[in-house]
């Protein structure tokens, strides 16, 4: 393996620095920098240049640990310290395909985390020992979970993280035991929810189950204007004590996959799992069968548990304004329905010409936001009224973008008045059952 440049040095001896030193001085600054990849957005199509510098580095400390291994633990480096290098060096993978879909950098953030576990890194008695172990086999289980890899590592971590919990409940902070065991509590619904899907076909695009995407049904050249690709999507979904791990609900769940293609060659054939693979010892093997380069590349998507409405909206702003000229953008929303005093919906092109008279200076009437009487989703409730509820006029501004609607509600049916009312592109919309 190629040295780094400041490996070269530390190897040429003489004026060389100590690659203890170094390997510190390092690790320092690298917790810096995943700090602030942490709190960087997960949407948006131009790649923040922190990611970067953040693998750069982690990329250089995993070498050194390689490569003066026995210098490092003679000045002090402990076993849950490479885990830990290990684990966020999976964590960026996995927040690097959250923001471009690309599933080949998900099962790079498998390998890492397969690592850490099959080498018991974070067995490593240290203080803090059973809350670093615990995220990790958290972060572990929901990339499985996404992965689709039911049938062996998602069961084997959900008992590991159970097992942990029992033995940490003395050692742990009272506060810290009372979120994990919740944790443990979702995890449980999760799977259980979940379980009837196992043996079941894929949920994504599967060459095994579909006919090939140039058999697939399209639109003549001479009926569509143009050729449209789903480019991006909004994914978000609220319920009260809902199915859920981490911000991933269920709904949110099974619609993230249905929108990416399933992996094919060998690593699709045995469902993704395989142990020698997922050890990382034929790593390049995985990579090479995760996906055909013919295959279209998956639509950039962003999930969102109960966010506000301004949340939202600033969300799909940012995505509508960066989507490309022939490309779709679609949302899904998953909640409870709001419905006003009358149970019906105005014509949502009347709310939008209403909504702005309530700022005509002359009207002195105070206003009752509960007189409009438009049906809504409910998305959790907040102090301000206005973030709670979003309604059919509030996506009415991004039709000037193909939009694709689909709502799962039981008012779903509200937001056919946006039919008609468009701002330039019509919207194509699927709408559950409203009973």
């Amino acid at each position: 393996m190629a040295s780094s440049p400041q490996q070269g040095q530390v190897q040429g001896g003489g004026g060389g620095v100590c690659p203890a030193e170094q390997f510190w001085s390092l690790l320092d600054k690298a917790d810096r920098r995943f700090a602030r990849v942490r709190d960087l957005p997960l949407f948006g199509r131009h790649e923040p240049e922190e990611y970067g510098k953040a693998f750069r580095i982690y990329t250089q400390l995993w070498r050194m640990q390689q490569e003066h291994r026995h210098r490092l633990l003679d000045a002090g480096l402990r076993r849950w310290q490479v885990g830990e290098i290990a684990a966020r060096i999976a964590h960026l993978y996995y927040s690097q395909y959250q923001r471009t879909s690309d599933t080949a950098l998900l099962s790079e953030a498998f390998v890492f985390y397969h690592a850490v576990l099959d080498r018991g890194y974070f067995l490593d008695e240290h203080l803090g020992a059973s809350t670093k172990h615990l995220r990790f086999l958290a972060r572990f289980l929901l990339v499985a979970l996404i992965l689709a890899r039911r049938a062996h590592t998602v069961p084997l971590l959900a008992s590991k993280i159970r097992a942990l919990l029992d033995e940490s409940k003395k050692t742990l902070q009272e506060s810290d035991y009372r979120e994990w065991k919740h944790t443990v509590q979702e995890i449980t619904r999760f799977l259980k929810a979940d379980s009837p899907f196992m043996n079941m076909r894929p949920l994504r695009y599967s060459y095994a189950f579909d006919p090939p995407p140039d058999n697939l049904p399209t639109i003549p050249p001479t009926v569509k204007k143009r050729g449209l690709l789903l480019g991006d999507a909004i994914l978000c979904s609220y319920y009260h004590n809902e199915v859920k791990f981490t911000d991933l609900t269920l709904d949110t769940f099974r619609m993230l996959q249905c929108l990416e293609w399933e992996p094919c060659g060998s690593f699709a054939l045995n469902n993704g799992y395989n142990a020698h693979d997922e050890g990382g010892q034929n790593h390049p093997n995985l990579l090479k069968d995760l996906r055909d380069a013919a295959l279209p590349p998956n639509p950039l998507k962003t999930v969102l548990h109960r966010p506000s409405v301004p949340h939202l909206l600033t969300v799909l702003a940012t995505k509508c304004e960066e989507l490309p000229l022939n490309g779709m953008m679609l949302i899904y929303l998953s909640a409870a329905g709001e419905m006003g005093t009358s149970g019906l919906s105005p014509d949502a092109s009347e709310r939008v010409v209403s909504s702005f008279s309530k700022f005509d200076v002359s009207n002195t009437r105070p206003v009752n936001p509960k007189e409009d009487n438009e049906t809504s989703l409910w998305l959790g409730c907040r102090e301000g009224e206005g973030s709670n509820c979003i309604y059919p006029c509030d996506l009415i501004p991004f039709t000037r973008r193909p939009l694709f609607l689909v709502i799962d509600s039981s008012v779903s049916y509200a937001f056919k008045s946006i039919h008609g009312a468009e701002k330039g592109e019509t919207a194509a919309m699927l709408l559950s059952p409203s009973s």
